[in-house]
């Protein structure tokens, strides 16, 4: 199992408010971890890094490969609890973190399983020689306009309301996230990813810079380079995991 990770401000913002973390948990087991912060200047940065560092220490401080699958899951939930209180205390600490949240989009993958959490519109891609598919479900106003059949996803891609969430960490006292049991086998990936790319490249274009790319450690790099080229309006993080 390999794992690089990239994070830029892009071409626009001044200060980059995403962040992840890459943590190996043993020999054969690992934890991957992308934020994207929001509330303002001084606060969506404070958020994404706070969020991202107490959920990957509490996963170290829990994790055993001798876990279940559903153990996982419930040691993912409470970290992602954590989190969340972590980041809506620190909200209430002063006016300059008023209204600060967090995507959260995570992989840890061991022997026993492959799980994947997250929260906002951050994103977990599936990509092997056959395919891409996206694992996670965003949530965001305009996934529930296309559930409910009021938008095609073509039509979602350019609303007005794209960008507005429905989950984060620490906007509220509790926050509910979502697993996905994933399937991953040798020679396939996992993509971790911010809205600053997804939002820049269709599935299939990403799919054919990790498979048909010339290099995997230098994947994450390829997809920013084409996110800056297409503007990159907002900050652009991705992680590659390779197995």
């Amino acid at each position: 199992m390999e794992v690089w990770g990239l994070t830029d401000t892009g071409n626009v913002r001044e200060q980059n408010q995403d962040a992840y973390r890459i943590e190996h948990l043993g020999e054969n087991a690992l934890l991957a971890v992308v934020c994207d912060g929001m509330g303002g200047a001084r606060s969506g940065n404070v958020a994404s890094r706070l969020a991202s560092e107490v959920f990957s220490e509490e996963v170290k401080r829990s994790f055993s490969d001798e876990q279940t699958p559903q153990e996982t899951e419930r040691m993912l939930r409470s970290a992602a609890s954590l989190a969340n209180i972590a980041v809506y205390e620190q909200s209430q600490l002063s006016e300059e973190y008023s209204g600060m949240g967090t995507t959260l989009v995570a992989a840890l993958l061991y022997e026993k399983a492959a799980l994947v959490l997250n929260i906002g519109d951050s994103r977990a891609y599936h990509i092997d020689a056959e395919g891409v598919s996206c694992v996670t479900t965003d949530h965001s106003v305009v996934e529930l306009m296309v559930q409910r059949g009021e938008l095609t996803p073509e039509q979602a891609k350019n609303h007005p309301s794209k960008n507005l969430i429905t989950r984060a960490v620490g906007t509220g006292a509790q926050v509910f996230a979502d697993v996905f049991y994933v399937t991953v086998k040798k020679g396939e990936c996992l993509l971790l990813c911010t809205d600053g790319l997804s939002n820049l490249m269709a599935d299939q274009e990403i799919l054919f810079e990790v498979v048909h790319g010339a290099r995997k450690d230098d994947c994450c790099k390829r997809l920013l380079e084409i996110a800056k080229e297409r503007g990159a309006p907002d900050n652009v993080t991705s992680v590659l995991i390779a197995l």
